[in-house]
């Protein structure tokens, strides 16, 4: 495994991150593709084993289990561990159990402490933009968790528009309150629509990229096929699979992919991963692999050699998309 430093926090981190939203189980309402606590454990355990020291998971995740499990699998490694969260999307029905105002934060926050087993989060993100909450308000509630508090040790955005990010900034530095240090943001192959504006403001102000979904929730796997439509459980259950991808624009991006992988010999998901990694702003892409398999296939990603000509092979069949992934 290689590492690296996450931009102005000082923490170093593995290339790749593993991604927790996969951990739940069968039975988490629309969570069903996810799986249970002894599997995701062999997953857990596996990633550590082979040098990954990165794990992000939310609140929302499975309402709450993906926490626990991850919790009770990193016990007795937790310093040997980078761990990230999320707050901001809705954990129950009532008027304030969403969004980032203070008492929803203050809530969930002592709630992610508890499930995750841990009296300190290394990297504390928001999950989406709150348009009722003013971001001066939500960086002073997350600036206590941090210097009042100390259960924070870093904050981080996710999935916004390039304005709001600034203005997020702006305040921080107006104000002296904490700073966003990282992006997680929608990032892949298929999906490049951050490269506008998003990429630039971050690539300014040094800030690193934490890319989700950067198999597009296995799209890139090449496990798909144009005009067959999938019958397996992720593309049943999860809805945003098949919402953001499976145009025609997007099958060609696929069969360049796997086309080019297969004359580099390696697999189409470790392409799309590799090409990612290329990527000079971005630090660990956040994959989420359901089965060990899948995961000692994608670390081999971190050594692919991907030449300027690759990537320009891969890049020439992409076409504007509508923005994905802000809501």
């Amino acid at each position: 495994m290689r590492y690296t430093t996450l931009g102005s926090t000082g923490l170093k981190v593995s290339r790749l991150c593993i991604g927790c939203m996969s951990f739940g189980g069968s039975d988490a309402p629309g969570f069903e593709w996810t799986v249970g606590y002894d599997d995701s454990k062999k997953i857990i355990d596996r990633a550590v084993d082979l040098g990954i020291n990165f794990f992000d998971t939310a609140d929302v995740y499975s309402n709450g289990r993906s926490e626990q499990i991850v919790g009770k699998a990193l016990k007795g490694r937790r310093d040997q561990i980078v761990l990230a969260t999320k707050v901001g999307l809705p954990t129950g029905d009532g008027p304030d159990e969403r969004g980032l105002g203070k008492k929803h934060i203050r809530r969930n926050l002592k709630r992610s402490l508890a499930n995750l087993g841990t009296d300190r989060i290394d990297l504390y993100q928001i999950h989406r933009w709150d348009y009722e909450t003013p971001i001066e308000q939500v960086l002073r509630t997350l600036t206590e968790a941090v210097r009042q508090d100390g259960v924070v040790d870093h904050l981080g955005g996710s999935s916004m528009w390039a304005w709001q990010f600034a203005k997020a900034l702006h305040a921080s530095e107006k104000l002296g309150l904490e700073r966003f240090k990282t992006m997680q943001n929608h990032y892949n192959l298929a999906y490049r629509e951050e490269e506008r504006e998003m990429i630039p403001l971050c690539r300014d102000e040094g800030i690193p990229l934490l890319p989700w979904s950067p198999l597009g929730r296995g799209f890139l796997t090449g496990k798909y096929k144009r005009r067959s439509k999938p019958s397996n459980v992720r593309y049943r259950k999860d809805r945003y699979l098949k919402g953001r991808y499976f145009h025609p624009e997007d099958f060609d991006i696929v069969e360049r992919l796997q086309e080019t992988a297969g004359d580099k010999g390696v697999t189409p998901a470790q392409l799309a991963l590799a090409w990612l990694i290329t990527k000079k702003d971005v630090a660990s892409p956040i994959i989420g692999p359901t089965k060990v398999e899948q995961l000692e296939e994608l670390v081999e990603a971190v050594d692919i050699k991907v030449k300027p000509a690759d990537m320009e092979r891969l890049e020439e069949p992409y076409r504007p998309h509508p923005v994905l992934g802000h809501e």
